[in-house]
């Protein structure tokens, strides 16, 4: 008597993201384009002396846009993405004045990089 071989295939499905979660991950997205639009105005300057700002910079942005994609996909990271960049920069007074971002995204987006679930965890409290 033989056994009929089943074959499991292990499929990866992400559940539907909390609104805690999809709420940290735009904050998350808003601070990716922020260091974006920061690493770009930084190469524009053409300053040899700002390349490793500018590039950290762009790290940062990389990192936060991989930690956004943990709670939403990708398509949905891209679609706020391109959401927020056209906001923080319909708000900038022209592309290399970038105070009123700093003044907005420096402290809290570096907090918030440095411990995203301290922050997620408020956000799962404050939508219960």
């Amino acid at each position: 008597m033989s056994l009929p071989l089943v074959l499991l295939v292990q499929t990866s499905v992400k559940a539907a993201p909390s609104e805690a979660e999809i709420i940290f991950s735009n904050e998350v997205i808003e601070c990716a384009s922020y260091y974006q639009i920061s690493s770009d105005a930084i190469a524009k300057m053409d300053a040899p002396q700002m390349k490793a700002v500018g590039d950290r910079l762009k790290n940062t942005s990389i990192e936060a846009l991989t930690l956004a994609q943990k709670y939403q996909s990708d398509e949905a990271v891209a679609d706020v993405l391109s959401e927020v960049q056209q906001k923080q920069l319909a708000a900038l007074p022209d592309n290399k004045s970038l105070g009123r971002l700093m003044g907005k995204y420096k402290d809290s987006c570096k907090s918030l990089l440095a411990e995203p679930q301290k922050r997620l965890d408020y956000w799962i409290m404050a939508t219960m």
